[in-house]
C-alpha cells in the first residue's frame, strides 16, 4: 500500500487522502496515517511544482562536468556556495569520476548558455577543466522508485 501511495503521490501531489484512498482502495483515515506515517520516516517531504523550462523561455538544457584545479576542503566549499548562487543552474552534483560535479545548466539559447558559461561558471573558485553537452532531447522523465 505504501508503494502505491507513494507512485500515485509521484504523479500528482497535490491529491488529498480522501481522493487517493478511492485510487488505492484504502479508507481515507488509513491513508491519511500511512502518508503521515511516511512523512514522519522522512520518506515523504515536501510538494514540488514542475516547471515547463521552455514555455518559461529557457529552450537549452547543458549538462556540464567541472573538474576542479585544486581539491582541499576549503576549495569545495568555497566552490559549492558560489555555484548554488547561479540561478541558471538548476541541480548542482557531486561525482566520482571524471569530474568533480556535474551541474544542470539552462538558458534561453545557446548565446545565453555563453554568457553563463563565460561570466559566471568560468570564474567561480577552483574551476579547471570544463566540459559540455547540451541536452537534445529528453525521452524518459525520471519516474516511481
Amino acid at each position: 500500500m505504501d508503494r502505491a501511495i507513494l507512485a500515485a503521490l509521484q504523479r500528482d501531489a497535490t491529491q488529498t487522502a480522501s481522493a487517493l484512498s478511492g485510487r488505492i482502495g484504502l479508507s481515507q483515515p488509513a491513508t491519511w496515517r500511512r502518508i503521515k506515517r511516511l512523512r514522519d520516516a522522512r520518506v515523504l517531504s515536501g510538494r514540488r511544482v514542475v516547471l515547463d523550462r521552455e514555455a518559461l523561455g529557457f529552450g537549452v538544457t547543458v549538462f556540464l562536468g567541472v573538474k576542479l584545479a585544486t581539491k582541499g576542503r576549503v576549495s569545495l566549499d568555497d566552490f559549492e556556495r558560489a555555484v548554488t548562487a547561479i540561478p541558471e543552474v538548476q541541480l548542482v552534483e557531486h561525482v566520482l569520476g571524471l569530474y568533480d560535479y556535474r551541474l544542470r545548466v539552462v538558458a534561453r539559447d545557446l548565446s545565453d548558455f555563453e554568457r553563463v558559461l563565460r561570466r559566471r561558471v568560468m570564474t567561480l573558485p577552483g574551476v579547471g577543466d570544463v566540459e559540455a553537452n547540451v541536452l537534445l532531447s529528453e525521452e524518459r522523465r525520471p519516474g516511481p522508485l
